[in-house]
């Protein structure tokens, strides 16, 4: 069903700047009457048309491509004109002024994707990937975005928010007739479907924490003992001469970032100041800093050029970390340098997950780039990755929660009012995502983020 509303918005929907072309764009429930003024005409729908652009008094403003799109078959929902004119900055006002004296309002940001939501024509989901699609920095990010576009991420979400209530139906049966003879909560494939649930979650889980590295970017920081090559590696890594490297122990004593993108994936390399004990002052707040960086980043390179035949688990290599960060050590990839020094052959010693490389003669750099995606996960970039973000991660996350805890009561033959209940908190964190359940604080963070005219 269409929503209408009263006013008519307008935005110039191109970046801002002088440009070949400039389109602005107007939705609204009486665009009749703006093609009649503005236009002299009115226009068949769906059909490009070359037209003057008038003021109020006939002054020919701009000339250029007009194109009306009735409700409801629009971006919008709404009947949308689109006045595509030449780009540059002032020409393009004179005919936004001119949209504003006959009535239509500036839009806000994203207020065109957002009536489009709210019209039906497109769901949370697939608002938010147009976002996504704008802002790509990568060939990877671009093709996630346009599959969220397409509806693949809403329509595993969707599925399994059927299969949900479809359970739930099963389980508040069970409950509502109690005195039937047969017990259909002891039933081992209701238990079976909520596994498959549950499995079909961890999936979707790993797609969208893979679609969130796209769309933000994945930060990996190099870490090590002082002159052991990180910055010689974070060089290479980057293509360029970023960091300064010499024979010296401690030249890095701040953090260094550099943005780079790896098989279609963007990256921030953060080189960091030596761990070692230090009198220094300076050399203490670079160590500072570095840890404060190991802290939030995404992955961890642990830098070393001992001897790469012994192997060794990461917490005798690494005790610190390990204390610091129990839970965390999935995150570190040790990475053994200058084995061209120790005999070493390059590539990944399986039985260690270590990585044997050369900085400085360029060996086995490709390995490392190919650890780093399969520890994070995007190593099957091409096999349906999503464009998500950190919302939709924590909702799949407080999904699966709730699916945990239903198996769990079943499984111990608790309460079916137990089992239907986290079964129903489970929905409701999915329903959120694609908008079906939503608040009006959530649209507004949402949609706010989007650009000007989109």
């Amino acid at each position: 069903m269409v929503t209408n509303f009263d006013d008519t918005i307008v935005a110039v929907a191109t970046a801002p700047g002088n440009a070949g072309i400039g389109i602005v764009r107007l939705s609204g429930s009486n665009i009749d009457e703006f093609m009649r003024q503005i236009l002299g005409c009115e226009l068949s729908p769906k059909q490009a048309s070359f037209k003057r652009f008038l003021s109020h008094d006939g002054e020919c403003i701009d000339t250029g491509i007009a194109i009306y799109f009735p409700s409801p078959e629009s971006y919008t929902g709404e009947c949308v004109l689109e006045l595509q004119g030449h780009g540059g900055s002032f020409i393009l006002d004179r005919v936004l002024q001119r949209c504003n004296e006959l009535g239509a309002r500036q839009a806000r940001p994203g207020e065109f994707s957002e009536r489009a939501f709210l019209n039906g024509k497109i769901n949370l989901t697939q608002a938010e990937a147009v976002a996504d699609l704008i802002s790509s920095s990568s060939l990877e990010a671009a093709r996630s975005a346009m599959r969220s576009l397409q509806g693949d991420f809403s329509k595993s979400v969707e599925s399994i928010v059927s299969n949900l209530m479809e359970t739930r139906v099963f389980v508040e049966a069970a409950i509502d007739f109690p005195e039937e003879d047969i017990d259909f909560l002891s039933d081992p494939k209701l238990l079976e479907r909520i596994i498959g649930i549950e499995q079909c979650l961890d999936e979707l889980v790993k797609g969208a924490r893979s679609g969130v590295i796209l769309h933000e970017g994945l930060s990996v920081v190099l870490t090590g003992k002082p002159n052991v090559g990180k910055s010689s590696l974070m060089n290479r890594l980057g293509k360029e001469d970023t960091a300064i490297v010499a024979s010296e122990a401690g030249t890095t004593r701040d953090v260094i970032k550099k943005q780079v993108v790896m098989s279609g994936v963007p990256i921030q390399l953060i080189d960091t100041a030596g761990l070692r004990e230090t009198e220094s002052e300076v050399e203490k707040e670079g160590i500072r800093r570095a840890w404060s960086e190991i802290e939030l980043a995404d992955h961890i390179l642990l830098i070393t050029d001992s001897d790469c035949c012994c192997v060794q688990k990461l917490e005798s290599v690494w005790p610190e970390y390990c204390a610091r960060f129990p839970n965390r050590t999935s995150d570190v990839t040790v990475v053994v340098n200058k084995i061209d020094s120790l005999g070493c052959t390059p590539g990944v010693d399986h039985h260690s997950s270590r990585v044997r490389v050369s900085a400085k003669y360029n060996l086995g750099i490709d390995d490392l780039v190919s650890q780093i995606m399969k520890k994070t996960g995007l190593s099957n970039k091409s096999e349906g990755n999503i464009s998500a973000r950190r919302r939709h991660l924590s909702a799949l996350n407080e999904a699966k929660s709730f699916v945990f805890c239903a198996k769990t009561q079943l499984s111990s033959n608790r309460s079916g009012e137990l089992v239907a209940e986290d079964l129903k908190m489970a929905q409701r964190e999915l329903s959120q995502i694609t908008g079906s359940i939503s608040s009006d604080e959530l649209l507004s963070e949402i949609f706010s983020s989007f650009c000007v005219g989109k």
